[in-house]
């Protein structure tokens, strides 16, 4: 928890950015009826049947410290997507020494992922891009691309949308809008927060 956090609290140094990864599975949902159209006085009445169009996954990278993002729909979170994906990461970066990754322990997000997709030159190559971060068991909280996820829930998942490709397009158009605003993330749990917080469980390893 505290090499997580300590992370948070360092400087801006764009030769190192801070990076924060993960996935959300997305149902596909779409309409059994045809919602009635708006009317001046009235919103929109939808009815509660719905189709289920099957899944996919959002894959979304934080920047906190310049509120970019990076994001991609897929069908999937396999290791080939989470490969692929970091491989795109990367060539966001390409003046950088070391991305700093903070992700969970979820058993794609390692660089042996990057040995099954492509050949071993391009995967050691890509490997060393990274300097990856884990959280705690149970702890996905301190990852800060959580609080975006949220953010994506309530602004643009927050619809019957029936198909990856609609998907795609919804979540790109939203992150582009927030990459414009500049959003970002006002994190304010620090190591001393933490230390005051869970004191308790500090005293026992003390003791």
């Amino acid at each position: 928890m505290e090499k997580v956090l300590d992370i948070y609290e360092r400087p801006y140094d764009p030769q190192r950015p801070i990076i924060c990864f993960d996935e959300r599975p997305c149902q596909l949902l779409g309409d059994v009826m045809m919602p009635m159209p708006l009317k001046p006085g009235q919103p929109q009445r939808q009815d509660y049947h719905y189709k289920r169009n099957g899944t996919c996954v959002v894959l979304m990278a934080l920047e906190p410290q310049k509120g970019q993002r990076f994001s991609e729909v897929r069908e999937q979170r396999t290791k080939k997507d989470y490969a692929q994906f970091m491989k795109k990461l990367a060539a966001q970066y390409p003046e950088a020494e070391k991305i700093i990754l903070v992700q969970d322990n979820l058993n794609t997000h390692t660089p042996a992922a990057f040995y099954e997709v492509f050949s071993a030159q391009e995967a050691f190559v890509l490997s060393q891009r990274f300097e990856m971060i884990y959280t705690p068991k149970k702890a996905s909280w301190l990852n800060m691309v959580e609080i975006e996820f949220s953010a994506l829930s309530k602004q643009c998942l927050d619809r019957r949308i029936p198909q990856i490709n609609l998907l795609a397009k919804e979540v790109a158009a939203w992150s582009h809008r927030r990459n414009h605003q500049q959003a970002t993330v006002n994190w304010q749990f620090t190591k001393n927060s933490a230390r005051e917080k869970f004191h308790r469980f500090y005293d026992a390893i003390n003791n």
